[in-house]
């Protein structure tokens, strides 16, 4: 995790796991926590803008890691999708404005769940977003259940968590769930414009305005991380669960039971 700070007050966290699509394991999970933490407790922060290194911004759950795990897999979940939780949680209750920036995939609850947990999203051309739980056995998480259809209804957050279309950060955009939309080499510039932009403006109002929305849906977010995570261990011990893992990492259909 690469964590730093310009002097306009700008805090730049970015997940540094490229060789992995920055897939998230337990041990990025607790770096991506402790530098949220860090932001809260620095009092010159004033903006959090959250991006990946490499080819992507996060492609959700490393499921090379997970597949690895075996019979382990609900354990090592368990674990795994407490970080997340936790991580999700101080991205919402963060006093400072959030902004991610994608490019490349954000999938899986980790990806999609940053996203939606995000204040502002800016997106690259090249980004592509989807759920993907479903194709693996798996169910929803990062918040991703909640604030996904506060974001773009519930009809349309229905359809991307069961169908899992690829989405193009155009077509993200017209349904809500993005912001803005440039071409990728401005995707940085434009990150650090808005960012800067938030940054002059009063804190004390930002926090209230940002609080303000949230708290519109944030409990029921926060409320809703705990049973993602019992759900999400759950099936992650299921034959569907395995097949899935197994079918993404040997880049083949899976074959599902139809017990």
């Amino acid at each position: 995790m690469l964590l730093d700070m310009d002097d306009d007050g700008v805090a730049r966290i970015r997940l540094n796991r490229p060789d992995a699509a920055n897939g998230l394991d337990v041990e990025l999970l607790r770096a991506l926590n402790d530098a949220i933490l860090t932001c809260h407790s620095d009092p010159r922060t004033r903006v959090v803008v959250l991006t990946g290194e490499g080819k992507n911004f996060c492609a959700g759950g490393d499921v090379k890691t997970f597949a690895s795990k075996g019979t382990a897999l609900p354990d090592y979940l368990r674990e795994a999708t407490a970080w997340l939780q936790i991580a999700t949680a101080s991205l919402l209750r963060l006093k400072t404005p959030v902004i991610v920036g994608i490019h490349g995939f954000a999938a899986g609850g980790g990806g999609l769940g940053l996203v939606c947990a995000a204040d502002i999203v800016v997106a690259a051309r090249s980004a592509r977003i989807f759920s993907g739980a479903v194709r693996v056995g798996m169910a929803p998480d990062g918040g991703s259940s909640v604030t996904l259809a506060q974001i773009v209804g519930a009809r349309k957050a229905m359809e991307l968590l069961l169908f899992n279309p690829t989405l193009t950060a155009e077509e993200a955009q017209e349904i809500g769930l993005v912001n803005t939309v440039v071409d990728d080499a401005d995707l940085e510039e434009r990150l650090l414009r808005m960012a800067r932009a938030l940054a002059v403006l009063p804190p004390l109002a930002l926090a209230a305005t940002k609080r303000l929305v949230w708290d519109g849906i944030g409990a029921s977010v926060e409320a809703r991380l705990g049973e993602e995570a019992r759900v999400v261990s759950e099936l992650s011990g299921t034959p569907d669960a395995r097949e899935g893992l197994a079918a993404v990492i040997e880049r083949r259909p899976p074959n599902y039971s139809r017990a």
